[in-house]
């Protein structure tokens, strides 16, 4: 009877797995439905509601910033993110299981693109409208999808090939004002630069294009770093890559055209939601085909054994050469639409705290991952905003938490994982 009663006991399944079993088969699509429910019932009745639980206004970002700067809300603001976020996400999740399943299965069997779009579609939609309730939430939406694009493009040289680079502060800042020096200089009557040379209607139409050009300059001086990889590896490679961003650093700081150690400003306010979350699909779409290609293959191979590698053909010095400018472009890329949000441009900005902030969101995530690479920047950035009551405080808190990370889990948080859309998007199960 004592072991038929301790084989009940083993067997009676806890809450944690409860739960897990009744979301395990909710689909993408599904959760995307209960977001986008919770996002709607925000903007209909989330300021009444926080009106009622005593909070002084609807918070911005979970509230996590009203829990650190005044402890005695926490309840309503536990209550509120419980009911606006958790319980709508959660019970529409669950309703859809199966007609969302049913639903992602004939999108892609029609048309993987096509399944693809309306997620992402959907995936906007959700953000568009999370975000429209103040400029606070769009901005740190912006500066969160570009910190995605800076660690993606990171990890390629850190994670899938291997090295340590320092330098890639130093690519943001060519692409920041390689495509500052491209709007503002075209489009923009400024005292530095001159008058515009064209019309500004043409400008939202050329941007992309002076997107690109930064993003061709921060490549150009990747070289200056792939040349001496060449020869040298890790610490010696870091201290290349280190230097690198202080010489960028301090040549932007002495050229008087673009404002010197001032900064440049007047960027024209181009870089909106939607152009920022293009361009981050498109550098997640591109970056993890990359990685997944047969150049991708040859990184893993440097990474794992230099000298076997180019016994086996790989051509090393090409492999490295492509790696370093193909992620120094998506930096300068990003670095340019950094420079279009924030309308500012200075050289401190790409300095030594900028270049821990990134490594940080890599190797948080996980190393040789897009999926990690994503988690690290979203989770690190929205962290990042939650701990600003704190001010110098958060610079304790964060560094405890990589420590526990890396003590745990050296790797990161999601590591070596390749990043499939199909696995992404199909349903969680046969549809019945």
């Amino acid at each position: 009877m004592e072991a038929t009663g301790r084989e009940l006991a083993v067997e009676k399944p806890g809450l944690k797995s409860r739960i897990r079993s009744l979301f395990s088969h909710v689909s993408v699509l599904g959760w995307l439905l209960g977001a986008l429910t919770a996002v709607l019932l925000e903007q209909a009745i989330g300021m009444q509601l926080a009106w009622g639980l005593g909070l002084p206004k609807l918070p911005v970002l979970f509230g996590l910033i009203i829990i650190l700067k005044k402890p005695l809300l926490i309840p309503g603001a536990m209550a509120y993110v419980l009911l606006i976020y958790l319980l709508p996400i959660g019970i529409v999740a669950r309703l859809s299981l199966a007609p969302a399943n049913r639903l992602a299965g004939k999108l892609i069997d029609i048309s993987m693109l096509g399944a693809v779009v309306i997620h992402l579609v959907l995936l906007y939609a959700i953000l568009d409208i999370w975000s429209s309730v103040n400029d606070y939430r769009v901005l740190t939406l912006k500066f969160t999808l570009i910190a995605v694009m800076v660690t993606l493009s990171l990890n390629v040289i850190n994670g899938y090939m291997g090295e340590f680079s320092c330098s890639h502060p130093g690519f943001m800042a060519l692409g920041a004002y390689a495509a500052s020096v491209f709007t503002v200089g075209l489009f923009v009557n400024e005292s530095m630069l001159g008058k515009a040379l064209l019309p500004s209607f043409l400008g939202p139409f050329l941007f992309p294009i002076g997107l690109i050009f930064g993003g061709c300059v921060a490549a150009l001086g990747a070289l200056i770093v792939a040349i001496p990889s060449f020869r040298t590896r890790g610490d010696y490679l870091a201290i290349i890559s280190l230097a690198f961003l202080f010489i960028i650093k301090s040549l932007i700081e002495n050229l008087e055209f673009v404002g010197g150690p001032r900064g440049l400003s007047s960027q024209p306010d181009w870089a909106n939601l939607p152009t920022v979350f293009v361009w981050t699909v498109l550098c997640i779409w591109i970056i993890n085909n990359f990685v997944r290609s047969i150049m991708g293959k040859a990184l893993n191979a440097v990474r794992d054994e230099e000298m076997a590698a180019n016994a086996m053909t790989v051509n090393t010095r090409r492999t490295k050469i492509v790696a370093f400018m193909f992620a120094a472009f998506w930096a300068g890329v990003a670095g340019g639409l950094f420079a279009h949000v924030l309308r500012y441009v200075n050289p401190s900005t790409f300095g030594i705290t900028k270049l821990a902030e990134v490594l940080a969101m890599v190797y948080f995530g996980g190393l040789n991952s897009v999926y990690g690479s994503i988690v690290g920047a979203v989770s690190l950035s929205l962290l990042g905003e939650a701990l600003r009551p704190l001010e110098l405080y958060k610079w304790i808190v964060i560094p405890l938490l990589l420590i526990l990370v890396m003590v745990y889990r050296p790797t990161g948080l999601i590591a070596f994982k390749e990043f499939d859309v199909k696995n992404v998007i199909k349903p969680k199960q046969k549809s019945e």
